[in-house]
């Protein structure tokens, strides 16, 4: 009975209990004198999210998979792979705009105290298939190292844990609630070293889209213009929702970004890397 962690049952329970209370905290993280109380909880190296857009297309030039490419190197190299049959936060929600049924996936040998009730261990190749499937639907890769994951399976140590959430911005707990944010917040989610997004000001129209979509509020309207701010955090979704195709996101080439993401895993964690 000590083998795994909670059953899926118990942990849909737990996360539903507490999740008013972690939303409630992300829109207080900001606010003088409880900023102090609420940000030490989102301090590094315990809350870490890297995006990787794997939604969008790129730069003609460059190979339209890139995102997912590096992705899947991560996966090759990794000593085992855990995928959720339900996203929690869509299934908790009971979201209609994507499926439930996509999953995060949990990397490391911490994945293996995941209770069965909750997925199945999974080989690389259906890992990097379940990658292609969250692409087709507009999701976002979130390569997190959240304490909140270990408290919820059980699964210890947290220095062997790592998960990849395929996330939305509509019901997702990393991504909503965070265009107010305290100062550890805004460090959590991070931007992967060698992605960059611009703006083409001959296309662009003006219309405001991307600055209302973005989820950080990075992007600031000047002189009728959109600005991209230094708090961008390389997800994307900008760029999926330009209605003139503005705005590109840029890619350092493969081997680099698979350097800078595995590099940046195996400071918090070591998953087989």
């Amino acid at each position: 009975m000590f083998r795994y962690g909670p059953s899926r049952l118990f942990v849909k329970i737990a996360v539903a209990l507490s999740w008013p209370i972690m939303i409630l905290g992300k829109r207080l993280s900001s606010y003088p004198i409880l900023k102090h109380i609420i940000n030490p909880f989102f301090k590094y190296p315990y809350n870490e999210v890297t995006a990787i857009p794997i939604n969008v297309s790129i730069a003609p030039a460059q190979s339209v998979t890139l995102p997912i490419e590096v992705l899947s190197e991560v996966i090759r190299r990794v000593n085992h792979i855990f995928i959720l049959d339900e996203c929690i936060c869509r299934g908790l929600l009971n979201c209609d705009n994507h499926p439930k049924t996509i999953g995060c996936m949990a990397l490391g040998e911490a994945s293996k105290k995941i209770h069965p009730s909750h997925g199945h261990t999974a080989s690389t190749q259906e890992a990097i298939e379940h990658i292609h499937k969250a692409a087709r639907e507009g999701l976002v890769a979130s390569v997190a190292h959240v304490w909140i994951d270990p408290v919820a399976f059980w699964s210890v140590p947290f220095n062997k844990l790592m998960f990849i959430c395929f996330c939305d911005d509509c019901c997702c707990l990393y991504r909503t609630h965070m265009k107010k944010r305290g100062e550890n917040l805004n460090k959590a989610y991070k931007k992967l070293p060698g992605v960059t997004v611009s703006v083409n000001f001959d296309l662009c129209n003006g219309c405001g889209v991307c600055a209302d979509s973005c989820f950080v509020a990075a992007i600031q309207m000047k002189d009728g213009m959109p600005v991209i701010g230094d708090d961008c955090k390389g997800c994307g979704r900008c760029v999926k929702v330009c209605p003139v195709q503005a705005i590109t996101i840029n890619f350092a080439d493969k081997e680099t970004l698979v350097n800078n993401l595995v590099q940046r895993i195996s400071k918090v964690a070591d998953i087989g890397l």
